[in-house]
């Protein structure tokens, strides 16, 4: 058994309110130091069995074009096949 784990994420250049909504939320907190706060979303896709080239490739082109929009957010896929 093998687990994927997808994070989706704003690119860079995209403004992220929410994250913005958080760093204030941290400053009236009292906490400083924070430089930026950006949001994400994580997929955790459970494999039966290995993840071989095919499927790995597979799994990005479903990251790519289901998980997240390749027009503002960026996306890391990890394979953990200790599971």
């Amino acid at each position: 058994m093998a687990r994927v784990v997808v994070d989706v994420m704003l690119k860079p250049e995209i403004l992220d309110p929410q994250g913005r909504a958080v760093q204030g939320a941290l400053g009236r907190l009292g906490v400083t130091g924070v430089a930026d706060v950006r949001q994400g979303k994580q997929f955790v896709i459970e494999i039966d069995g290995e993840v071989t080239p095919e499927l790995r490739e597979q799994l990005h082109a479903i990251a790519g074009e289901l998980l997240c929009n390749p027009v503002i957010e960026d996306f890391v896929l990890i394979v953990d096949e200790a599971q």
